[in-house]
């Protein structure tokens, strides 16, 4: 914030006509701002919650202490005390949907093995593997969703995102099944295994 500045220019006897027509600011908002000053603080807490919503919205299912380890990833870390305060405030909880009960009988799970643990195939496209990567960078951590295929053992779709959310496996299986559709092949029927991870589940 570039207030602040102004203020301890003028401090310093350099006029605030000055300093914001150097700065290229307003004069009067900063005056508004001067009566009443928004704290270091404050600003910093505003961009946490906002790194919190954000968090939020892209994985509903997670309570706070995931959502703080999520905002860290995106470069505004926190203590999860913090993100507890934080949620709470703002009313970001976690969303647990219940299933309504049905008349008919249920089908079987997402995490059904369908593979029952054997990871081959006799041919391309029948069975892909995927997994998510963590790699720690020197501007946070990177996350790699990659689609292998069983028979070939060759990756034929990815995803790179700084953020593990169930998008990042979504876009992953899109770009698996575009690539080899150039290729002329019918990715129909393809059984698509992972292990039991929520981005998956989602």
């Amino acid at each position: 914030m570039t207030y602040p500045l102004v203020r301890d220019l003028a401090a310093d006897g350099i006029p605030v006509t000055v300093t914001c027509r150097v700065l290229e600011i307003a004069r009067q908002p900063y005056y508004r701002w001067l009566a009443n000053p928004i704290t270091d603080s404050e600003v910093r807490e505003a961009y946490r919650i906002n790194a919190l919503i954000d968090a939020h919205a892209d994985d509903p299912e997670y309570g706070y202490r995931y959502l703080a380890d999520e905002t860290a990833g995106a470069g505004v870390p926190m203590a999860v005390r913090t993100a507890w305060r934080l949620c709470r405030g703002q009313g970001i909880a976690s969303v647990i949907t219940r299933r309504k009960r049905k008349t008919t009988p249920p089908g079987p799970p997402v995490h059904d093995d369908l593979l029952q643990r054997d990871f081959t195939a006799e041919a391309l496209d029948v069975v892909w593997l995927t997994d998510i990567t963590e790699h720690p960078t020197g501007e946070g951590k990177l996350y790699l969703c990659a689609i292998k295929d069983a028979c070939s053992r060759r990756i034929v779709g990815y995803a790179i995102d700084s953020r593990m959310t169930a998008s990042l496996a979504v876009r992953a299986l899109e770009n698996a099944v575009a690539h080899r559709s150039r290729a002329g092949a019918d990715t129909g029927g393809c059984v698509v295994h992972s292990d039991r991870g929520s981005q998956f589940r989602s």
